[in-house]
């Protein structure tokens, strides 16, 4: 019975969401396909999307980034952490090599914990990494040059990746020249068909009325400016996270049943920052983006670029967010005409999976 063992980075939802789709294929090509989940992700994501057998195994497999809310990167804490992850690297690679060998899968697949892909090599299982970005990428513009320790823990982790077998660069993906080979794959995104009318219907909102869903991934603002989005005519907004009761144009996710895909298909803008999975089914699904960017994150410009060749994106900056400034930037989105490109197939799973499925008895 084919048995992979999948590390997931923990940073987010992102990764997870990458992944996911993969393994689905995978377990529609080959009906006895098991999967081990590698991961922090919590058990409540894979539990309404995993379609083949799968167990969870809990570990951490990397760091990613440190953040102070959504939209701030706390470069400082992201190293020190970093730093403490790789003060006892031998043991934490035997232990990982251990548990691999005991797992016995046919094939190591990651996104992107380069731990997994030197514990895969170090056990003899073969190694891929399936990803649009890589720690080393999101890391090397962050070094300070009067530590020393960051420019070795960076080829470490360079060395790490370099072990894997295969890079599958999701497209758009960063170059990540630390893999020795790589394969280029379509997109990833698994949109789901809008239900409009009833989300509509459940929330209490006019068909003459906007509905901006405003998401910026797993990190939750502290605040956010209730007052001011409950005094813009014609807008209304969901949040992920609770809502003060005066508040009648302000409605929280939690009181929708449906999956967060369908929702993000059936509202009329999405106010977010630059990430891969948003950015894609939006552009997938024609669905304008009015985005906050963060300047110092490595995969936005690709991101970006992205969205305004197929989709329909707006800037708005960090200071008209941080302000409540949203409603001229909304109306814009709300104008944009449709783009006079296509956006290219999301076949990225179905790619992976006919590669991977070579590993695999």
């Amino acid at each position: 019975m084919p048995l992979i063992w999948s590390a997931i980075s923990a940073h987010g939802y992102g990764h997870a969401a990458q992944i996911v789709p993969v393994l689905n294929e995978l377990g529609r090509r080959i009906p006895s396909l098991n999967v081990i989940l590698r991961t922090n992700v919590p058990r409540h994501f894979f539990e309404s999307r995993m379609t083949v057998p799968w167990e969870l195994r809990p570990a951490q497999m990397d760091i990613g980034c440190l953040q102070q809310g959504p939209l701030t990167m706390d470069w400082d804490a992201t190293w020190q952490a970093h730093r403490t992850f790789h003060a006892n690297w031998n043991a934490r690679l035997k232990e990982e090599t251990l548990a691999v060998r005991e797992g016995r899968p046919d094939l190591v697949i990651g996104n992107t914990p380069y731990l997994a892909m030197a514990a895969g090599a170090a056990a003899g299982v073969p190694t891929v990494v399936i990803a649009s970005l890589s720690w080393d990428e999101v890391l090397r513009d962050h070094v300070d040059s009067k530590q020393p320790w960051q420019t070795a823990i960076l080829e470490d982790i360079r060395r790490a990746y370099g072990q894997a077998n295969l890079l599958l660069r999701l497209t758009p993906g960063l170059p990540m020249p630390a893999f020795r080979h790589a394969i280029d794959i379509g997109p990833i995104a698994a949109p789901l068909p809008p239900a409009k009318a009833h989300i509509r219907e459940q929330l209490h909102i006019p068909d003459h009325d906007a509905l901006v869903l405003v998401a910026f991934g797993g990190i939750r603002f502290e605040a956010l400016p209730f007052d001011r989005m409950e005094s813009m005519p014609g807008i209304q907004f969901l949040i992920d996270g609770p809502v003060p009761p005066q508040h009648r144009r302000v409605h929280s996710l939690a009181t929708l049943s449906e999956r967060f895909s369908t929702i993000l298909s059936s509202v009329d803008v999405i106010m977010t920052k630059p990430g891969y999975g948003t950015t894609i089914e939006a552009v997938q699904v024609q669905t304008p983006i009015v985005y906050v960017r963060r300047y110092n994150f490595a995969d936005e410009d690709s991101l970006v670029t992205y969205l305004h060749r197929y989709g329909r994106g707006v800037e708005l900056s960090r200071a008209d967010f941080l302000e409540a400034r949203w409603e001229p930037a909304i109306r814009q989105a709300l104008a944009l005409p449709a783009p006079a490109s296509p956006p290219p197939a999301c076949t990225g799973a179905a790619d992976a999976a006919k590669i991977l499925a070579a590993y695999l008895p």
